[in-house]
């Protein structure tokens, strides 16, 4: 049952993307009367909610006035990188508890600003060359392909392309501007080697790696961002990460300033080095806490609105409950992601409410919905993610090939949807 002190309680969260649903769930369940601003009508965390409202999650002067309007208790982001920004104001404006400062917004919204922070600590980006919106072919001639480009304030693969020559650096630099509200991009290094993600939790001052994890994407869409399609944990290069990384990101983290929230860093692992390539200072699509909740008992969705009413995160010891090495346990993410089409039919989801091992799926899309050519290499093209704890990797191995081969989704025209699974084999060691 959950817990109910907060009955009565309004809470504002920023954003309603099908992401956020289930931290307006929790609130709902915990009697708070939430509510969700976001300027797309019907959006899925609007359904849900208490109340729903179209102020943009990026008009804060709109925001205050709606805050102020319902007396609200707290003010919280959902998920989304670029409403972190407007959470920070909102919050500061109304003298209500914030997670984050100006300060730590400058250094994580933007990601060129977080690449130049992190290479002061010794946390290194991907190596980037130099190019501005002019184009001067005496910077182009200096690029190695391939690049990715990218823009600096965009989430979920949008506005990122993989270029191989100069033509195709010409069409990208405008497409990754289209999806920057600040107008700028990146030229990067396409790196080929393993993907990682760290996921750490703060609580009153103190940092914890929750989990180090290994993530997957797809090949099949050559010139796109590359989607994921899954993680495993813990992570096969987690000796490597503490005795190379950890300790650089941990002081990089407290001379910045965190005392309280979640935050992920996304990177690769190439001959010995690590490479972060992106950030969010907020709960992440992935959702690797369904996965903590799971093995460790705490629930960083309730942390997080307990935070926002209160300006405290809750009465328990983060070092003693959380465990990196994931108590001995192996688990998995498993997305489900789409070609584009109408879906006409799904089988096979619903299996996982009676398995043991599956403790959560967050479905995105449902018979009917369609998915656009434009959605191509972002995370609008997951159908769902299926969460796994397992006992062993032979166990958590057995699980993924039993989904990979028994989920389908066919299209209006009789065709599979389905993008092929990852390596299980392969990133398992088995």
């Amino acid at each position: 049952m959950a817990n109910r002190e907060f009955e009565g309680k309004k809470l504002l969260i920023l954003g309603g993307n099908p992401e956020t649903v289930p931290l307006v769930e929790m609130a709902n369940g915990m009697g708070i009367k939430t509510i969700v601003a976001s300027s797309v009508p019907d959006e899925p965390a609007k359904r849900v909610a208490w109340m729903g409202s179209d102020v943009d999650g990026m008009d804060v002067p709109g925001l205050v006035a709606l805050a102020r309007e319902q007396k609200v208790d707290g003010v919280l982001v959902g998920v989304a990188d670029m409403l972190v920004p407007s959470y920070c104001k909102v919050c500061d404006a109304l003298d209500l508890p914030c997670y984050a400062t100006q300060k730590i917004v400058d250094v994580f919204a933007f990601k060129d600003i977080f690449k130049t922070t992190c290479e002061q600590y010794g946390v290194h980006g991907i190596p980037e060359f130099y190019l501005d919106a002019d184009m001067k072919e005496e910077d182009i001639a200096k690029i190695q392909f391939p690049v990715m480009v990218k823009p600096v304030d965009s989430a979920s693969g949008q506005g990122i392309v993989r270029c191989n020559n100069a033509e195709e650096l010409k069409k990208a630099v405008p497409y990754a501007l289209s999806f920057s509200k600040k107008k700028r991009f990146i030229v990067e290094r396409y790196m080929e080697c393993d993907d990682m993600g760290m996921y750490y939790t703060f609580k009153d001052g103190k940092c914890s790696a929750s989990c180090i994890y290994d993530r997957y994407t797809t090949g099949e869409q050559p010139g796109l961002a590359r989607v994921c399609l899954g993680g495993t944990y813990p992570s096969k290069h987690l000796p490597e990460y503490f005795e190379r990384m950890h300790k650089n990101a941990l002081r990089m983290f407290k001379e910045i300033g965190i005392e309280n929230g979640v935050l992920m860093l996304s990177g690769f692992f190439e001959n010995g080095e690590f490479y972060v390539y992106d950030t969010g200072f907020r709960l992440q699509g992935e959702a690797p806490h369904l996965l903590m909740k799971a093995i460790h008992g705490f629930d960083q969705r309730e942390m997080l609105i307990r935070f926002a009413l209160t300006g405290s995160e809750g009465d328990f010891d983060l070092l003693e409950k959380d465990d990196t090495n994931l108590r001995g346990k192996k688990a998995a993410t498993l997305w489900f992601v789409l070609k584009k089409g109408t879906i006409a039919k799904i089988e096979g989801l619903d299996a996982w409410k009676d398995d043991p091992c599956a403790v959560e799926l967050i479905q995105r899309k449902y018979e009917g919905d369609e998915i656009i050519p434009q959605w191509i290499g972002t995370e609008k093209q997951v159908l769902a993610r299926l969460y796994l704890v397992c006992d062993t990797k032979e166990q958590l191995a057995e699980r993924l090939h039993h989904y990979m081969d028994t989920v389908k989704v066919t299209d209006t025209n009789g065709g599979q949807m389905l993008l092929k699974g990852f390596d299980v084999e392969k990133a398992l060691e088995l």
